[in-house]
């Protein structure tokens, strides 16, 4: 693997970034943030103390990434995309709201699982969790949970189908799926929520 790579126009301050990462032109990454091997993180970038990102992630120019977020492993997020930890936001130096940010109760934490991609200019309001391998339009604001394999686009973000984690989209309506391009079989679970079939894809 590849070492490390940061362009000196970068400021990080993390020590904790696994081999193989690439940070690119003008990006800001603060002292306790982690990330892992194999990310490429494109020009732009703020990465405030508190996140943690997973491996072989990418995320492109501009993107906005605060405390309190978890990106997991093989996720893409697209261009000028946008991570928010905070409901009711205030200024911390507003004089009546100091107590409140003296202690992280406010935050909210935002999870985005393994494989999921977040199309150009997404908003992910706080507190949610974005299923693994599903896939985010462009533009889209998202305000609530967001199930495996699912296609939202829209805002709010609405659900307008199933995606594998190929990228192919699924027009299926039976309870189990093979896809054509990767092979992957997929099921829907007692709950109406599409997964991997465990038993024959790993």
């Amino acid at each position: 693997m590849q070492p490390t790579y940061i362009k000196t126009t970068s400021v990080v301050l993390t020590q904790n970034i696994g081999e193989g990462t690439t940070i690119w032109n003008f990006c800001t990454v603060m002292r306790d943030v982690i990330i892992g091997t194999n990310c490429n993180i494109g020009d732009h970038c703020f990465i405030e103390s508190g996140a943690r990102i997973g491996n072989n992630v990418t995320i492109k120019n501009g993107c906005k990434i605060w405390d309190g977020v978890v990106i997991h492993d093989d996720v893409f997020i697209g261009p000028n995309s946008t991570f928010t930890n905070d409901l009711f936001p205030r200024s911390p130096r507003l004089d009546i709201v100091q107590e409140k940010y003296k202690n992280k109760s406010w935050l909210q934490k935002t999870i985005v699982h393994k494989g999921a991609s977040l199309g150009a200019s997404v908003t992910i309001l706080p507190g949610l969790e974005i299923g693994e391998f599903s896939m985010i339009g462009a533009g889209a604001v998202v305000t609530q949970y967001v199930n495996p394999f699912t296609i939202v686009t829209g805002n709010p973000a609405r659900f307008i189908g199933h995606i594998c984690r190929c990228g192919k989209p699924i027009s299926t309506k039976e309870s189990k799926y093979k896809c054509s391009e990767c092979k992957s079989e997929l099921e829907f679970n007692d709950k109406g929520i599409l997964v991997l079939d465990t038993k024959k894809d790993t």
